[in-house]
């Protein structure tokens, strides 16, 4: 994940996943999900609304929700999809076992398949 090609930072990439891509919701965050067809490395992007908290409570959010892809994407390789990771309230108090797992439920209801 520490190569900045594999990350969303336009606004409209953000808005064309939400758009036109699959949405899983789960108590810890809320995965969308869009294929792009083709066999290049995912890409992520993240966001935490204000309604979360401060700057500092939205960005240890973020940090949490990136760590959780980071170690996710070691156990299972994505590829042709872009993914938006959104934290909520939840995410702050979650526990970080039930996050990741969050994460994990959410790839295979939004219908996210392993690279090869």
């Amino acid at each position: 994940m520490a190569d900045q090609s594999t990350r969303l930072k336009k606004r409209a990439e953000f808005l064309r996943v939400a758009a036109k891509g699959r949405k899983a919701p789960m108590p810890g965050l809320v995965l969308q999900a869009l294929e792009r067809g083709d066999a290049d490395a995912a890409r992520f992007g993240f966001t935490v609304t204000k309604k979360v908290g401060n700057s500092v409570v939205r960005n240890r959010v973020r940090r949490r929700l990136r760590e959780v892809v980071r170690i996710m994407g070691r156990e299972r390789a994505l590829e042709g999809v872009d993914i938006v990771v959104i934290g909520r309230s939840g995410t702050r108090g979650r526990r970080f076992e039930s996050l990741l797992a969050d994460y994990r439920k959410a790839l295979s209801k939004a219908g996210v398949k392993e690279g090869s």
